[in-house]
């Protein structure tokens, strides 16, 4: 069973910043690759920042590059989403994200989201 289990949204002024967090159920370990992605109103659903697990390597949308950072802490099965210098387009339902390939078969899981809001 997986589950992700988003928490760190909020309310912040443009400047600010904000830590989402992802806590898994279980081991991250056993993910090729988790990340978060976003869905303002209106809007499609669109990736922010991945990250696979065994060797880290990172991605980010280029809207966020520079601002934003995506790590883990496998001892606590987390994943975090820091963002600094938030704007107003910022604001969105950020969702995370985990993927994992079982006997040939890739899925994928999605928390249930948090809000963030970048408003003065």
């Amino acid at each position: 069973q997986v589950q992700l289990v988003e928490s760190g949204g909020g309310l912040v002024q443009p400047g600010g910043s904000l830590r989402l967090s992802c806590e898994h159920s279980g081991s991250i370990s056993s993910f090729y690759t988790m990340g978060w992605y976003r869905q303002a109103q209106g809007n499609q659903r669109e990736l922010v920042a991945t990250i696979v697990i065994s060797g880290g390597s990172t991605n980010y949308a280029d809207s966020v590059k520079g601002r934003f950072t995506i790590s883990t802490d496998n001892t606590k099965n987390t994943v975090y989403l820091q963002m600094n210098s938030l704007k107003p387009e910022d604001t969105a339902g950020y969702y995370c994200y985990a993927g994992r390939l079982v006997r040939g078969i890739y899925s994928g899981y999605w928390g249930q989201g948090t809000q963030v809001t970048v408003s003065s």
